[in-house]
């Protein structure tokens, strides 16, 4: 599998060898968004324009399209490791969501 993003959504594809072409799907919202392309130009175009027909359709129905990845998750950990990350967090002067987006980027970067 593959990525790619246009306008903030986020396709992921992959090579069909047997058909001879891409095809992806808009992933990290609800509605269905696809697409498919013989070359990679192809399939970023192909992205692009169900993207911009998403939004238009949306529009059209008056209807706000998903927006995917708003920046805001909900995660549930014990209570004993939020209190020691919170106080982590204030001991080194940053909010607790600063110093868990601090501490999930490092994670990110190691990878």
């Amino acid at each position: 599998m593959s990525i790619m993003t246009y306008k903030g959504y986020t396709g992921i594809f992959d090579y069909d060898q047997e058909a001879d072409i891409f095809h992806g799907e808009v992933k990290d919202i609800s509605d269905v968004i696809t697409f498919q392309g013989r070359s990679i130009d192809e399939l970023k175009q192909a992205l692009a324009d169900s993207v911009d027909d998403y939004l238009d359709f949306c529009a059209s129905r008056g209807k706000a399209p998903e927006k995917p990845f708003s920046g805001r998750f909900n995660l549930r950990i014990d209570p004993g490791l939020h209190q020691q990350i919170t106080i982590e967090a204030a001991a080194n002067g940053k909010s607790l969501n600063g110093w868990i987006a601090d501490a999930l980027k490092e994670a990110i970067q190691r990878s």
